[in-house]
């Protein structure tokens, strides 16, 4: 019996004994490409990590930063004491003010400020641990790992273990930009959650806001454009994702998203440590350079930068997030402030939630907060909460980050008359969405990818936004949310009054009708009903797929109030695979698409990118894009019709998603709520009750509360007037068409 066991084992590594291999070419690809990969680990990482390199694109080499030199014993100690005398000015000031002789005073400072108590005070512990090692040249994680080779790591629950320094960091989402495990609080259109069962694929972040698609950042890492200003001389300015991301390579990191990893030193030693740990990290260093392998950011490798190092704080978390916080233009956004002496990064005007950690729009920031105040780190792991809709990749998906952390369910205490009621709304509705009552001025709703518009003080051709305002009745859609969320950042949430009504895939999500006069063009769409982008049969198949596959999530758990910065966006995609939710979009190369203003051309010259061209071939869609297609709700999984390829039987159109994303909004927090007449009033109301689910009779009887009236007298929050005048929002295209009433 046992032989017959051992031969049946055996007898599966025979491929032809498997059930399907002469029907199936899939089996056979499968079985081929495990063959393949097995025979080139056997043959060694060098030849694998060549061929993978061939195959994708990949590059890579040793670099040279040229921010990073060797200072003198005399250069490194007047460093020091400049940069110590800085911190502790304030300190200095105070002990000498009252001092009248001003040549007396600025020697007292002098004396002072070399006092070895005073400058221990300045924050720069690693001064002196370079001075005693001798380090006076910063040369990456090399110069990192010399003390830091393992880092002892405090996990929830108070377990601490010791862990590879690098390891950590590499397999952190702020390096590898994805996650193939589960844990994810994103659902499938199929009704899967992601990575929990089947194969577990890379997945990333979904944004729509910059024209990269899903985690397709190899077509705009790092990007070099010629700006053509009108009243200036041309110049060279850079973009693309790799400057919020700490890989030093040409490109991102694809040999993690398969089965085999590459041990590149070359990889590790790019690592900008700096960008992150610094907090006198030079951001006009942060600029994209051309060499001869490729086009790269660079980084500040200074000893200035080095001997600034310390945990993050807010300042170093803001030089990447405040983009997407309170956008490139933010006016205290201090990163945008240094955008490089030399091919300077764009700035783009607009920004994508609107919501900046500043002390003068956020409750938090002004109280003295920092980033890892509330999203604690597990070493170089970052919490993001365990409610996430635009932003699927998690480090830590079983901590918790949220408001009640601190503030408890019954938050609301100092007023008696009004305290009971108010904490009663914390049953159904997120403190978010009374308390935060203005988005930034240039928070974008359509962006146009298709039609480019000419940017005159830039000198570059950007996507044409369409629609940008700071009012929340533009802005932001109130919506049911039990902190799960769809492939394409769809919140998902039920009406607990009158479960199975609320409909956001159907209905709430599907049109944008919030201002009057405003047409929504092209792709189809009409009557700003972008599932009018779907043949009948299709739409059919929608609602047969919501019933079946998302209603479900939909009942799960407990769902409140939540707001979302609502988004779409018209772009080009592949025809040949599509489905109910949509279909596959295309990306855009960066420096065609700025220099030219030529989306199509821009499309085109991406997808020639060569791991563009491997998605479309075999092992891909048998390793990833089959599963990647049913998430999406694409049951038939990934045609391989290269859409350049003479005989590609489909086409490329532009279009809408088919519904609104819904991007969570966390920052930009006001002390004072919204008053109980914004939402609870006969007309014009904050929150459309109808759409939230609720009967037309249960919608009345809360527009027109009684109690309204006796907290309106105890003067408990703000009214739309005081946030955005007397006038309602209107749609006055000039410009960007920005839907702003006065500039808020």
């Amino acid at each position: 019996m046992f032989r017959t066991l051992l031969n049946a084992l055996f007898g599966l590594l025979i491929p032809t004994r498997w059930p399907g291999w002469k029907r199936h070419w899939s089996i056979k690809t499968a079985y081929i490409t495990v063959v393949l990969i097995l025979l080139l680990t056997l043959v060694g990482n060098d030849l694998y990590a060549t061929l993978f390199r061939l195959y994708t694109g990949d590059k890579t080499a040793v670099i040279d930063f040229d921010t990073s030199l060797a200072l003198t014993e005399a250069e490194f100690e007047t460093l020091a004491t400049r940069l110590e005398t800085e911190a502790i000015a304030g300190e200095v000031d105070t002990l000498t003010s009252k001092m009248k002789d001003s040549s007396l005073r600025r020697e007292r400072e002098r004396l002072r400020s070399k006092k070895k108590s005073l400058r221990k005070k300045s924050g720069y512990s690693h001064i002196g641990y370079f001075r005693d090692a001798g380090i006076r040249r910063y040369d990456g994680p090399k110069t990192c790992l010399r003390c830091h080779e393992s880092i002892k790591v405090k996990h929830p629950g108070g377990k601490i273990k010791e862990v590879d320094t690098m390891t950590d960091v590499m397999t952190s989402a702020h390096f590898q930009l994805f996650k193939m495990a589960e844990g994810f609080s994103t659902v499938g259109y199929d009704g899967r959650e992601v990575n929990e069962e089947g194969r577990k694929i890379p997945v990333g972040k979904i944004n729509r806001a910059c024209g990269i698609p899903g985690s397709f950042t190899w077509t705009g890492w790092a990007a070099l454009a010629k700006a053509t200003p009108a009243n200036a001389e041309p110049f060279t300015m850079s973009e693309g994702c790799g400057q919020c991301h700490i890989g030093g390579m040409y490109g991102p990191p694809s040999d993690l998203m398969m089965p085999i990893k590459i041990e590149d030193e070359n990889r590790q030693n790019a690592i900008d440590c700096l960008l992150c740990h610094s907090r006198t990290y030079d951001m006009n260093q942060r600029v994209v350079v051309k060499d001869e392998v490729g086009t790269r950011w660079n980084q500040d490798r200074s000893m200035r930068a080095a001997m600034g190092i310390g945990r993050p704080n807010a300042n170093t978390c803001l030089r990447c997030h405040q983009h997407n916080l309170g956008g490139d233009t933010y006016e205290h956004n201090a990163g945008a402030k240094a955008t490089g002496f030399k091919n300077p990064r764009i700035l783009h005007p607009w920004n994508k939630r609107g919501t900046p950690f500043h002390p003068e729009h956020d409750i938090h920031a002004a109280a003295g907060m920092e980033c890892l105040d509330c999203h604690r780190t597990v070493g170089h792991k970052i919490a993001r909460g365990q409610e996430g809709v635009d932003l699927v990749s998690n480090d830590l998906p079983d901590v918790e980050v949220s408001c009640t952390r601190c503030h408890t369910n019954a938050p609301h205490i100092r007023n008696r008359q009004t305290r009971a009621m108010l904490n009663g709304h914390t049953e159904r509705l997120a403190c978010q969405t009374c308390h935060i009552t203005r988005l930034q001025k240039n928070s974008v709703v359509l962006m146009d990818w298709v039609n480019p518009i000419f940017h005159k003080e830039e000198g570059l051709w950007i996507p044409n936004p369409l629609l940008v305002s700071s009012d929340v009745r533009v802005t932001v859609g109130y919506l049911w949310y039990n902190g799960t969320g769809t492939f394409l950042a769809n919140a998902l949430g039920d009406n607990p009054s009158n479960p199975g009504v609320y409909d956001p895939l159907m209905k709430v999500l599907t049109q944008y009708n919030k201002l009057p006069g405003l047409e929504i063009r092209g792709g189809g769409v009409e009557n700003n009903d972008f599932l009018s982008q779907l043949s009948p049969e299709m739409l059919q198949k929608r609602r047969q797929m919501v019933d079946a596959n998302i209603r479900p999530h939909q009942k799960k758990g407990k769902s409140k109030i939540y707001p979302f910065h609502l988004f779409n966006a018209i772009m080009y995609e592949d025809m040949n695979n599509q489905g109910p939710f949509g279909a596959m979009l295309l990306p855009f190369d960066y420096t065609t698409y700025l220099e030219a203003g030529d989306p199509k051309k821009s499309m085109e010259t991406a997808i020639k990118h060569p791991i563009i061209k491997r998605m479309y071939q075999y092992p891909f869609k048998v390793y990833m894009m089959d599963e990647f297609m049913r998430y999406f709700g694409i049951s038939e999984g990934w045609k391989t019709d290269h859409p350049l390829d003479p005989s590609y039987p489909g086409k490329i159109e532009p279009h809408w998603m088919r519904q609104m994303g819904t991007i969570a909004i966390n920052h930009g927090t006001s002390g004072r709520g919204w008053a109980c007449s914004v939402c609870h009033t006969a007309e014009g109301g904050l929150l459309d009750f109808h759409s939230l689910g609720y009967t037309e009779q249960q919608a009345e009887k809360l527009r027109t509360l009684p109690e309204a009236k006796i907290f309106e007298d105890a003067d408990n929050g703000l009214t739309l007037e005081e946030v955005y005048g007397p006038d309602k929002p209107v749609y006055r295209p000039v410009g960007h068409a920005r839907a702003d009433n006065t500039n808020h």
